[in-house]
């Protein structure tokens, strides 16, 4: 056992295995840039309501903005041409945009 430990020890110390750097505690860096000031809940409440009135656009947004795929790549999960989910896209992004923009004045 002792064996085996001493050689992983040795493999972690090796430059191929990132031997000159240290690990840091993601939760320790500030990120360089801000994410966008998103609220979640608003975005989630209002993605239920599109869901609701149109599934493939909620399930595009979905695909675009959490799985971070393409337009082709989401088209192509969907089954819909290109352009189809162009339209689509650009509709429900604007829905959901006017949407949380209207759910801002109810909330306290």
């Amino acid at each position: 056992m002792r064996r085996i430990l001493v050689e992983r020890a040795r493999h972690k110390q090796s430059l191929k295995a990132g031997g000159g750097f240290r690990r840091q505690d993601l939760s320790d860096i500030q990120p360089a840039v801000g994410g966008p000031d998103l609220d979640l809940l608003a975005l989630n409440e209002a993605l239920d309501n599109l869901e609701k009135r149109d599934r493939r656009q909620a399930e595009l947004i979905k695909l675009r903005f959490f799985a971070g795929l393409t337009i082709e790549q989401a088209a192509e999960v969907l089954g819909i041409s290109t352009s189809t989910a162009e339209n689509d896209w650009a509709h429900a992004r604007c829905w959901l945009r006017l949407e949380m923009e209207a759910g801002e004045g109810e909330r306290p």
